[in-house]
């Protein structure tokens, strides 16, 4: 996980440092619009932080660095009267908000496929019951049909038995 600081403000580098160590992850810094798309060719980031100076100056430049960010976290600050420790925080707040939307959007997808698979066992269950009920089915494919019952069956239970997973960051959130 790397961040990408996108500046020309004076001293910019000593802020990556320090915003390097406050988070824990490895910041590079590009000056201008073509450092920036090359370092965006060249690996993927966690977050695109842009000088809000630059992208008032280049706004064509800024459309291209946002398109060209891939799933990094977008974020504009003024370097020139914001301080580190409040670039930090504003980094910080929006890397705990994606955690807390990539959590959401899997507790979501994985409730789904949850429904999704219910659905398709109660199907499976309803018509390999049914074909049993109908007379004149052979001796052999009835003993398969009973088989699929047992096993729709038992994946019923098992997903009708799987515990909601709590998520992590709400528990251990302040209150």
């Amino acid at each position: 996980m790397s961040i990408l600081i996108i500046s020309g403000i004076e001293g910019v580098r000593n802020c990556a440092e320090a915003f390097s160590k406050q988070l824990e992850m490895k910041v590079e810094v590009a000056e201008g619009r073509r450092a920036a798309l090359a370092a965006l060719r060249r690996k993927e980031f966690t977050a695109v932080v842009v000088d809000e100076s630059l992208a008032e100056c280049d706004p064509a430049g800024a459309d291209a660095i946002w398109e060209r960010s891939g799933l990094a976290i977008p974020l504009q600050i003024n370097f020139a009267v914001s301080g580190a420790a409040r670039i930090i925080r504003e980094i910080r707040a929006a890397l705990h908000r994606r955690e807390r939307e990539q959590a959401t959007a899997m507790r979501a997808a994985t409730a789904s496929i949850e429904r999704d698979l219910k659905n398709t066992v109660s199907g499976l269950l309803l018509q390999s019951q049914l074909a049993l009920s109908q007379g004149g089915v052979p001796a052999a494919v009835a003993e398969k049909l009973r088989t699929v019952v047992a096993l729709a069956g038992t994946l019923r239970r098992q997903l009708s038995a799987q515990p909601q997973p709590e998520d992590a960051s709400v528990r251990s959130a302040p209150r």
